[in-house]
């Protein structure tokens, strides 16, 4: 069986466990947390290998609280995102507090991969069915163009959506199920008649609930990550005195490469709502969603049991 890995962006998890942090947050009927649940999903899906990117001050806690449990029952790596982890000849500026983006998070786990791998957010529930079309796409044989060719997830936007404000969410658009750009969309609203977006002047825009949008599920290759790590040398080339608080981000180093026709990805929909606390009022309809899924089966009571 083709190896391949899970890795869950969580070096945004605050230091303090248990004070708020979302993405710790008990959501389950017996205190499961999101991450949780996707690493149920995905094993079940078929990958093998769990890969937390995580920060040094959060690992004795993050043992504890999620990484001892899920060691035993599944292969865990941990790849550590820090400000100073720079390439050759680059340095940390001393003002610089902000972390570098999602472009270097990923690139922290390069050590630790050599297998296909997706890569998720620690505080977003996907459902089922992403991981399962996102295994099965990085298990495939992929052309020998010369071309990158890796995959997204894409949500339908009216199953991403708050019922307590607004979003923001990137709006894909697709060419013959390739992704050939994304429209960073702010300040979505869920409305009765399904969703729009105000402009600054309180202008509202209807949008089509059914587009599709990336919720920063990716399917990875080993290979994409000399490509990463090459950006990562350019994005740190074109800083300014100024610029402490730019980011690496993933999402869009990956539309650079889909520009200059070095990358096909190719967008797999996915029908499940995605769950997240991007508000404190969130949490209530997570856990009722959960305890519903519960009801009807598809999680057992005790993940663990």
């Amino acid at each position: 069986m083709k190896r391949t890995a899970l890795v869950i962006m969580a070096a945004g998890i605050g230091s303090r466990f248990g004070k708020g942090i979302k993405q710790l947050a008990p959501v389950g009927p017996n205190g499961e947390i999101i991450m949780d649940y996707s690493i149920h999903d995905a094993l079940e899906a078929g990958f093998n290998k769990i890969v937390f990117i995580i920060r040094r001050d959060i690992e004795e806690e993050f043992r504890r609280v999620i990484g001892d449990r899920i060691e035993k029952i599944a292969e865990v790596a941990y790849a550590f995102q820090s400000l100073d982890d720079l390439p050759d000849g680059f340095a940390k500026p001393a003002d610089r507090t902000k972390p570098w983006g999602t472009g270097q998070a990923v690139l922290a786990a390069k050590a630790v991969l050599d297998e296909p791998f997706a890569v998720i957010n620690a505080d977003d529930y996907y459902g089922k069915e992403a991981y399962v079309k996102v295994h099965d796409y990085l298990v495939q044989e992929q052309p020998a163009d010369g071309v990158l060719h890796i995959c997204m997830a894409g949500f339908r936007l009216g199953n991403t959506l708050s019922d307590n404000g607004s979003v923001t969410r990137g709006i894909c658009h697709i060419e013959e199920g390739a992704l050939t750009g994304v429209t960073e969309t702010h300040d979505i609203f869920k409305t009765a008649a399904g969703a729009e977006t105000r402009s600054e002047d309180g202008t509202a825009a209807e949008l089509d609930t059914d587009s599709l949008v990336s919720m920063n599920m990716w399917g990875l290759t080993p290979e994409f990550m000399d490509t990463l790590e090459k950006g990562f040398v350019e994005f740190l080339g074109g800083l300014t005195a100024g610029d402490i608080k730019k980011e690496y981000l993933l999402p869009e180093m990956i539309d650079r490469l889909i520009k200059a026709g070095t990358a096909k990805v190719d967008v797999l929909e996915t029908a499940d709502t995605w769950f997240g606390v991007t508000y404190a009022e969130d949490k209530e309809s997570v856990m009722a969603a959960f305890r519903d899924l519960v009801e009807k089966g598809v999680y057992p009571a005790d993940l663990y049991a």
